[in-house]
């Protein structure tokens, strides 16, 4: 019987003091379903060398992808997602490289698309529930509901959490045509994202995740924040929900 692998996607921007090089490579020796492929998004720092040490313990299970110059975390994924595809992976998603949706969170994903194979997409909500470790800031969990609401409203689409980076698609037509061309947004890429599959007929589901911990220290700026309801409208704009 052959076994479905996911290729994890990890997007890494001068993340160097804050990639836990262990836990990568605790993960794939730990599990055989899962591989990893981090895309170097044009760092600075030390970034570059941390992520090769850590292909380096397991390379045939490891790969990185070197994008140049910087593309921002919309493309990085796209393309690592892309690149997933082309190499005949069946299934492939996306997490942030600051893991505050660990490793295992992959995993989940995975059961879910196999669970169900009319699935073109899982979606990672970060439900706060009790007993369930959810841990952020609350001015970013406030945040974060007043523009989940907004995406949900551009979307016309009941999405409770469009923004988690943990993510997870099946190979075919619909997820080909999604990740074709490049998005307009650097960050609000999921909302795009969602928007091409929806208007692509594809079947998509939310899974709660159980463990959620902001470690701090994002790369989005204030200037991110207040852009986002023009980028949410621009998405919009360009996939109107239908009537």
């Amino acid at each position: 019987m052959t076994v479905e692998r996911l290729a994890l996607v990890i997007p890494a921007w001068n993340e160097a003091t804050r990639l836990k090089e262990h836990a990568f490579s605790d993960f794939v020796t730990r599990q055989e379903v899962v591989d990893l492929r981090f895309v170097d998004d044009g760092s600075t720092d030390a970034t570059p060398e941390k992520l090769e040490a850590i292909r380096c313990q397991a390379p045939e299970r490891i790969t990185v992808q070197r994008l140049e110059p910087n593309r921002g975390k919309g493309e990085a994924v796209r393309l690592g997602m892309q690149a997933a595809f082309d190499a005949g992976c069946s299934l492939a998603g996306y997490l942030d490289a600051d893991l505050a949706a660990p490793l295992d969170t992959a995993l989940l994903l995975r059961e879910a698309l196999l669970a169900d194979s009319s699935l073109a997409m899982v979606l990672g909500s970060r439900v706060k529930l009790l007993g369930w470790r959810i841990r952020r800031s609350e001015r970013r969990h406030y945040l974060g509901r007043i523009f989940a609401t907004c995406a949900s409203l551009a979307l016309g689409m009941p999405v409770y959490d469009t923004q988690c980076g943990a993510k997870a698609l099946r190979a075919g037509a619909a997820t080909d045509a999604a990740l074709a061309t490049p998005f307009l947004s650097r960050w609000l890429f999921d909302v795009e994202l969602i928007a091409r599959l929806r208007d692509a007929g594809a079947a998509m589901r939310e899974v709660p995740l159980p463990v959620w911990e902001d470690p701090g220290g994002s790369s989005l700026r204030a200037r991110d924040f207040l852009a986002a309801p023009v980028e949410l409208w621009r998405i919009r704009r360009r996939y109107p929900p239908s009537a």
